[in-house]
């Protein structure tokens, strides 16, 4: 997935109201930028960090710039906004190139299930397979990634429907899309949010399958890597 328009390089002042940053443009400029990011952001919106914003001219929009990288200065990227791994992951079953989500002939997006919810991934087939994803960017040890970086009661509300789509003869999928290139494995943060951990092996013992993946990211765009091994 290409990023629409050419990012520019900036540096955080801050973040805040969650979906704020003012940021420093090489030019001096000083813009506020909308980070799509509802979690904590631990470890990614310190002061001074570099980073690099997306610009739009689009006037439906309040901000004319939204922020999507985090540059760690070493060679290696953190996607920051939450909905990038849809959009990725949504060419990339469209394009069949997912080995472990095969057979399917129809690829829906954003459908209703369970109680007030919506699927991110609807795959019809021989079996229709529920698709849930989410965007992992927190380390706190070397090489590993971690989900969640906050407590999340949503999180915890889509295990248990997975496990519901199982126990009614359905495949049902936890996808964990890892955004930083600097991991080789994933694990849960069960000491964040213990009940996200336990929705996790319960859903597991339902029957719910797990993935994750890697990502390649650049200022260029961020698309689907290898599997990473998973600890949990």
């Amino acid at each position: 997935m290409q990023f629409p328009s050419p990012l520019v390089p900036a540096r955080l002042i801050r973040r805040y109201k969650r979906f704020l940053a003012d940021c420093l443009l090489e030019d001096g400029r000083e813009v506020v930028a909308h980070c799509a990011n509802p979690g904590s952001m631990m470890g990614l919106a310190e002061p001074g960090m570099k980073i690099w914003l997306e610009p739009n001219d689009d006037p439906r929009k309040k901000l004319n710039f939204g922020w999507r990288l985090v540059d760690h200065e070493n060679g290696h990227f953190t996607g920051v906004d939450t909905s990038v791994p849809n959009r990725a992951l949504g060419a990339a079953l469209e394009a069949r190139q997912i080995p472990d989500l095969q057979g399917y002939h129809t690829v829906l997006r954003e459908v209703k299930y369970g109680k007030g919810s919506r699927i991110d991934f609807l795959l019809e087939g021989a079996q229709q397979t529920y698709l849930e994803v989410k965007s992992v960017t927190l380390s706190r040890q070397p090489g590993l990634a971690e989900f969640p970086d906050s407590v999340t009661a949503r999180g915890t509300k889509h295990l248990r429907e997975l496990a519901d789509m199982v126990a009614q003869g359905h495949r049902a999928v936890m996808l964990y899309l890892v955004q930083r290139t600097d991991c080789d494995r994933f694990d849960l943060a069960r000491d964040i949010d213990p009940a996200y951990g336990a929705a996790f092996d319960a859903a597991r013992a339902a029957g719910v399958d797990t993935i994750v993946l890697g990502t390649r990211i650049s200022p260029e765009g961020i698309e689907i890597a290898a599997p990473l091994a998973s600890l949990a």
